[in-house]
């Protein structure tokens, strides 16, 4: 696409004329292990993003949540995260099968810095701490295996100035119901009474399904 005045970056000198190198804090704050206080961390968050890329470098950002502490710590170097039944696309799996690397993003709400890890995963469809991920009666068909590489926290500026979890900023009536939003784009056959009905009370209801 031709932009007139486009001005792009391609070299990484190029970048770093623009921004400068980082401070020190900031360059040797990457560990390979988890500390205490990201044990803390992970056991107070309920949500993360999964990033991933398949061999050819295609992207996918795939989100987790359950009940708070629902990464399970294995060691310092390696966690577990639950895959529960989902849209079936297996986007992000389907990725790590031919690019282990993945970077994640853990959340706390109303926290405004976020714990990053990355390193390298695996699909398991079986191991001994599966028992201890059961939500429900729901135990998880598949798991994901991370060996940890880089750990640090990330600083609050981006929702600081995003003011994500301020109530007050919060608009979700500007957008469409969901129900129109599948029908327009994902289920043209269905009308609105049955798809409100599908994302109605009995949806949260059935998230915890046995099988996908």
């Amino acid at each position: 696409m031709e932009i007139p005045g486009l001005v792009e970056i391609t070299s990484y000198d190029e970048l770093r004329e623009l921004v400068p190198p980082p401070l020190a804090a900031a360059a040797g704050k990457e560990r390979t292990e988890l500390h205490d206080l990201d044990l803390q961390w992970l056991d107070a968050s309920p949500f993360c993003l999964i990033a991933t890329s398949d061999a050819d470098g295609n992207c996918d950002v795939s989100p987790k949540g359950d009940p708070v502490g629902f990464t399970k710590v294995l060691d310092r170097s390696t966690i577990a995260i639950p895959d529960r039944a989902g849209n079936r696309r297996v986007d992000g799996f389907a990725n790590i099968l031919s690019n282990p690397h993945v970077g994640l993003i853990y959340f706390v709400p109303g926290r405004t810095d976020t714990l990053r890890i990355n390193g390298r995963a695996r699909i398991v469809r079986e191991a001994p701490f599966f028992d201890d991920m059961i939500v429900k009666g729901n135990r998880p068909q598949l798991a994901l295996l991370v060996e940890i590489e880089q750990i640090f926290h990330h600083c609050s500026k981006s929702f600081m100035r995003s003011k994500l979890w301020k109530p007050e900023t919060w608009n979700p009536d500007a957008l469409p119901r969901r129900a129109v939003i599948s029908q327009t784009l994902e289920r043209p056959d269905d009308d609105l009474e049955t798809l409100d009905r599908h994302y109605g009370p009995q949806y949260e209801e059935s998230i915890y399904k046995v099988k996908y």
